[in-house]
């Protein structure tokens, strides 16, 4: 092996490598091309030719499909579009997997039993039982086995039934065996035939393979199939629905009544859907007139898709966008605001009028149902029978959505408003009404920017988003404390009206008298509750234990469920009548003191830092939250040690160094010498760094950019240590996920270490001192060649200028294109090497490779072959 290689040798390896590269690129920018272009683009244009409404449309679609006119915005919406039909076409196989491994409704599962009474019913009333049967608009399931009772509707069951079966069997049996033998094969081929057991028609492909990253071109084929699919989901599920419902709207004389509702398209497309689920119910039912089995079971199947569809959209998309617009309606007063500023919002803007909303009430709904969870980890087993359980390993929505009917569900949406409309008004809408009655300056809460603030908006949003809320939303501490909060309410309720055992459920039941226990809802519960508080039916033994409420019990964990006896005392109906007021009470003043003390200490707050100028009330209530968050946190943790007893806290104080055991004024100068330290490093992490963060990033992007040459670039500091905090928890987020190097060993350390076990020294020299020293050479080096060593040269004033505006991003430019200088060079090496091994080294027989060999080495006179 030669020490260098022959210019030819290195021209070649070259040449070869920037082909391989240039072949690479091409193939990717062709991926790009077609899953980032092709695909979106064909989808937009499509969907935009189907919904003009003109045949001239289609017959111009071609050309369409090739015009460069607008190429980013339909692609854009294209993705969307393209996005919406992945995720139907995710929806219905999850859907399938659902049915499949969970069990379908009963009425679709018994038409796969080959001796099912119900299949040779005839005219005079299998037919109007199987709209009993479908679980749609009038019913839930008839017939169904003793552990499906949760499902039945009272009334439901039709006791003549059976007798009508029997009648009809005899009746088919009478017509002769010829008849039946004829018929066997083909009935046993439509036992046999279920179409969502279909099997699959493509092979296991990776996402390389499918995106086409692994270099082959099948991934054209595979573009072809997603536009072709594309166009049939946007003709099945878009167009059709899109255009049932435009008919029935004109022909119920509705459609200028949905026009004027800004979302035509939308109410018209649920419409359509509607229009379909009904017409649905009637091709089953007549299906089932006339024995098709194989018609029932798809028309079956398609009006289960069709009515989880509905029923998602309903708790998803109507149940938060109702609640939105409930707690702005009871807002109004607290933000001096009308029905008329709402209808004019939403006017000049109604998607996000809506969206906002949603999202508001979604984000609602959450807190509530999780504040639910927290009070059932509190309260005894059974005590919120009347509320879904949603720890509940038996707890599936969506298969709550396929087996129980129309009708249920709608009775519960209406239970769920009421619910939690009642809430808004207890929680929301009647303190401020009191509010503005006790204090009448205090509200309304001011939403309006002033202009005239002296601090930077921008920096009071970084500190609220960077320290306020981290603290707010600690996942932790603040569940915990109002865990604590919940427990100390319920047992003192318990005890003020003498319902530990129904409450809490500590006591025991042993003794007490037996006609004073209750062991069951049941007793108690009047049937429409029994309804509500029901689960989804248990799925079918043969077709598994549900694999969806597998992973729900997976996903939630284990909480609280089933029954625990308790004991009834005496006027028990009494006691629960007075319970439900002082709960209204407790959240009418929690609530009433949420909505005054944060905001009244915001507001002093800022009054002593910025005078009389006013502040968005935003800022106010963080900084009052974020006070009083820190109360509360010192107190628990005050009280904590308080139950530990004195030596606890003795301990405490001592391992904080805020108490010696030894003389006081012994370790007076160790005290004072720690309290100076712990000063020091918060002053360097906490300001210092933040502060030479923010600066550079001011003077090498921001000054650059919005000042020009002919004016002076003016710095604040606090804007941009606020701006420094962002940048520095950005940065240490970046070494964290980064490689191994010194500075993210010292974090690494310093967060194994715990905040109780802080080496104030080792911070201050590996992680303070370097961070500090580099930030304060690439500010000051920078300055020194603009103001000292430019001017020694007597360049002209405008020159200086130029220099001193533009010095700090040419420095940067500098240190970036060496260091790619840098990492080219180590490039270049490695293909080097690698030309060098291809050609001498790798399946090559090498003699004497050592190359310093000893004498006795020399007497070995050994070959070696490397592959």
């Amino acid at each position: 092996m030669p020490n260098r290689l022959p210019i030819k040798d290195i021209v070649s390896g070259l040449v070869t490598s920037m082909a391989r590269a240039v072949r690479y690129w091409f193939h990717y920018t062709l991926v790009a091309f077609a899953w980032l272009g092709v695909v979106p683009l064909t989808a937009c244009r499509i969907y935009r030719c189907l919904f003009t409404g003109s045949v001239s449309s289609l017959l111009t679609l071609p050309l369409d499909m090739l015009s460069t006119e607008n190429l980013a915005g339909d692609c854009f919406q294209g993705c969307l579009v393209v996005t919406c039909t992945l995720c139907a076409f995710i929806s219905l196989v999850w859907l399938r997997e659902q049915i499949l491994h969970g069990g379908g409704p009963e009425w679709l599962e018994q038409l796969g039993q080959p001796n099912n009474g119900q299949r040779n019913i005839g005219l005079a009333g299998g037919g109007f039982n199987n709209l009993n049967l479908i679980g749609g608009l009038a019913g839930g399931a008839v017939n169904a086995p003793a552990n499906h009772n949760a499902a039945q509707e009272p009334g439901e069951h039709v006791p003549g039934a059976n007798e009508e079966a029997g009648e009809a069997m005899e009746v088919d049996e009478a017509l002769g065996e010829d008849g039946n033998n004829g018929n066997n094969a083909a009935a046993q081929d439509d036992n046999n035939w279920n179409p969502i057991e279909w099997d699959r028609a493509a092979e296991e492909l990776t996402w390389e393979r499918l995106l086409g990253l692994d270099g082959s071109l099948v991934f054209l084929e595979h573009v072809f199939w997603v536009v072709s699919l594309n166009t049939l989901f946007i003709l099945v599920f878009a167009f059709c629905p899109y255009h049932i419902g435009h008919f029935a709207l004109v022909g119920a004389k509705m459609g200028d009544l949905v026009l004027a509702s800004h979302f035509e398209g939308l109410l018209t497309t649920l419409t359509g859907y509607l229009v379909i689920a009904v017409s649905l119910l009637i091709i089953y039912t007549l299906c089932s007139l006339t024995r098709l089995k194989k018609g029932q079971r798809i028309f079956g199947l398609c009006y289960v898709v069709v009515k989880v569809k509905l029923l998602v959209v309903m708790e998803i998309g109507a149940f938060p966008l109702i609640c939105g617009w409930w707690l702005d309606i009871c807002s109004l007063s607290m933000f001096d605001a009308t029905l008329k500023d709402r209808e004019s919002s939403f006017l000049s803007s109604p998607g996000t009028s809506m969206f906002i909303h949603w999202l508001v009430g979604m984000v609602y709904v959450f807190y509530f149902a999780s504040f639910i969870l927290l009070t059932r980890e509190v309260l005894r087993p059974g005590v919120l029978w009347f509320l879904r359980n949603l720890n509940d390993p038996e707890f599936n929505p969506i298969q709550e959505m396929i087996h129980l009917c129309v009708l249920r569900h709608f009775r519960r949406f209406l239970a769920s408003v009421v619910i939690f409309g009642s809430a808004v008004l207890l929680m929301l809408w009647l303190p401020i009404k009191v509010i503005r009655m006790v204090f009448p300056g205090f509200l309304p809460y001011r939403v309006v920017v002033s202009s005239e603030a002296p601090v930077s908006e921008l920096s009071l949003e970084l500190l609220l988003l960077q320290v306020v809320l981290p603290s707010l939303l600690e996942a932790g501490h603040t569940r915990a404390m109002l865990k604590k909060l919940v427990e100390g309410w319920s047992k003192a309720m318990a005890w003020l009206l003498d319902l530990r055992s129904y409450l809490i459920g500590d006591v025991s039941l042993d003794g007490v008298d037996a006609d004073s226990i209750v062991d069951s809802n049941e007793p108690h519960n009047p049937p429409e509750a029994r309804l509500n508080n029901a689960g989804p039916p248990p799925p079918p033994q043969d077709l598994g234990e549900g694999l969806g409420a597998a992973h729900q019990a997976m996903l939630q964990g284990g909480g609280p469920t089933g029954f625990q006896p308790y004991k009834r005392p005496s006027f028990f109906a009494a006691r629960i009548i007075a319970l439900v007021t002082l709960m209204c009470l407790t959240f009418f003043f929690a609530s009433t003191i949420s909505l005054v003390l944060p905001v009244f200490i915001g507001r002093q707050l800022m009054w002593l830092w910025v005078g009389d100028t006013k502040i968005h009330e935003l800022y106010t209530a963080g900084c009052g939250l974020y006070i009083c968050w820190l109360c509360l946190r010192v107190s628990t943790v005050i009280a904590g040690w308080y139950l530990q007893g004195w030596a606890i806290i003795k301990a405490k104080l001592k391992l904080w160094g805020l108490l010696a055991i030894g003389d006081c004024f012994h370790f007076m100068p160790c005290f004072v010498l720690q309290i100076i330290k712990s000063l020091v490093m918060a002053l360097v992490l906490l300001v210092v760094i933040p502060l030479l963060l923010g600066l550079l990033f001011d003077v090498i992007i921001v000054a650059p950019m919005r000042v020009p040459l002919d004016q002076s670039p003016i710095f604040f500091p606090w804007q941009d240590w606020a701006l420094g905090v962002l940048h520095m928890k950005i940065l240490t987020a970046v070494v964290m996920m980064g490689p191994q190097w010194w500075l993210k060993s010292a974090i690494e350390r310093v967060y194994n270490d715990g905040m109780r076990n802080l080496n104030m020294k080792f911070i201050m020299v590996h992680i303070c001192l370097p961070v500090s020293t580099c930030l304060g050479m690439a500010l000051a080096v920078p300055y020194v060649l603009a103001y000292s060593v430019v001017p020694a040269f007597g360049v002209s004033f405008e020159t200086q200028t130029l220099v001193v505006r533009r010095v700090y991003p040419f420095v940067l430019t500098v240190i970036v294109c060496s260091a790619m200088l840098t990492f080219q060079i180590r490039q270049f090496r490695r293909l080097y090497n690698h030309i060098k091994d291809d050609k001498y080294l790798v399946g090559q027989r090498l003699v004497n490779y050592i190359h310093h060999a000893t004498s006795q080495d020399n007497n070995l006179h050994a070959e070696a072959t490397v592959t």
